[in-house]
């Protein structure tokens, strides 16, 4: 595979800083750019960074002395000097989806961790072990942009990334309706214990539009490509509760599930355990070797001690059991910014460029 040249925007927030660490002697992405907002332009990344780094990794040196450009003033030099981007700028998201469309229009494919362009029908939303086939999506969004290589692929929303995979390998069976409760980590928000000390020991029972966002992707993700859009499945209905809980990384969800065709327990665990997506396939770098994991043990998964299963690229499954008004239910756990941010779409860019979409 040959390398390319990447930028990240939005590398001062939590997400960008995970970007770093996660790229740093990436085989195939070599990271030329990092920019931010006009505040922290013309600095040094160590500089802007000296008080406001919230990972436990230190800085990656080779981003260290590099000068930070202007997201939207420096779209020009940026896009001269990379293949592509990855996106996860805190604005607005009008002012988003108008920044990433700047950036496909000025022929610079962009990979997203914002929500701005889920909904947009032919910008494919991706988790690699699922729905890869919907890059074939890309060909009609540069049609519609009139680009060569400028186009829009976007990462779902932490808050499915560990329900959507366990329920993916049971599509078989045709699941009808699905209840998920998720109790998401507080770097969900960008935050740590330091800056948010009203989360210590309590919970807040919202996180705006997570439960909306939690209803809708999987179906998106779940959908189908027909006259150059992607079409959200029809055939089950989801509804959910977002809790914010002090935990520091680490999304859990509790799922109850019921089927059409309602398969055995030890049928769902086999599933679970043997299955391969195509980045594991493909041995992509940053694809976990065994995508899903199901526990046996009563107590598991747990955040502290799952999360970083994998390097925080795998999904945690456990307590699989009936349930009284759905078939059945399970509890499952993601890294919220590796495999539910950062990770997750480095992962999409490992896809996309072994299929030559960055060429």
């Amino acid at each position: 595979m040959k390398t390319f040249n990447v930028g990240i925007i939005g590398a001062t927030g939590m997400v960008g800083q995970r970007f770093l660490v996660l790229l740093e002697n990436h085989p195939w992405f070599n990271v030329k750019i990092l920019a931010a907002s006009g505040n922290s332009a013309g600095k040094k990344y160590e500089e802007i960074m000296n008080n406001r780094w919230k990972l436990n990794q230190p800085i990656p040196e080779f981003a260290k002395n590099i000068v930070i450009l202007d997201a939207q003033k420096d779209i020009k030099k940026i896009t001269s000097e990379v293949d592509f981007v990855f996106c996860a700028v805190n604005m607005k998201k009008e002012q988003i989806k108008s920044l990433e469309e700047a950036y496909a229009l000025a022929e610079c494919p962009v990979i997203s961790n914002n929500s701005a362009n889920r909904n947009t029908p032919d910008v494919p939303m991706i988790i690699p072990e699922i729905n890869p086939d919907h890059a074939n999506i890309i060909p009609f969004q540069r049609k519609r942009l009139g680009t060569k290589r400028g186009f829009i692929a976007v990462k779902s929303n932490c808050s499915i990334q560990s329900y959507v995979p366990a329920i993916s390998p049971l599509l078989k069976y045709h699941p009808t309706k699905i209840l998920a409760c998720t109790y998401q980590a507080i770097s969900g928000a960008g935050k740590t214990f330091d800056s948010w000390p009203e989360m210590n020991d309590n919970v807040i029972p919202y996180i705006g539009g997570e439960e909306e966002k939690s209803e809708l992707e999987p179906l998106k993700v779940w959908g189908n490509l027909e006259n150059g859009k992607i079409n959200p499945t029809n055939a089950v209905s989801i509804t959910t509760q977002c809790i914010r809980v002090p935990v520091s990384d680490g999304h859990t969800a509790a799922v109850f599930v019921s089927f059409k065709n309602k398969p055995e327990i030890e049928e769902i665990k086999q599933l679970w355990n043997n299955f391969m997506g195509k980045p594991q396939l493909l041995k992509l770098p940053s694809a976990p070797k065994k995508f899903l994991n199901y526990f046996e043990e009563n107590d598991r998964p747990q955040a502290k001690l799952d999360r970083d299963l994998e390097k925080g690229m795998a999904i945690s499954i456990g307590r699989l059991r009936p349930d009284i008004q759905y078939d059945y239910k399970f509890v499952c756990l993601s890294h919220n910014t590796i495999r539910g941010a950062a990770g997750g779409a480095v992962l999409m860019a490992e896809l996309l460029a072994d299929q030559g979409y960055f060429e």
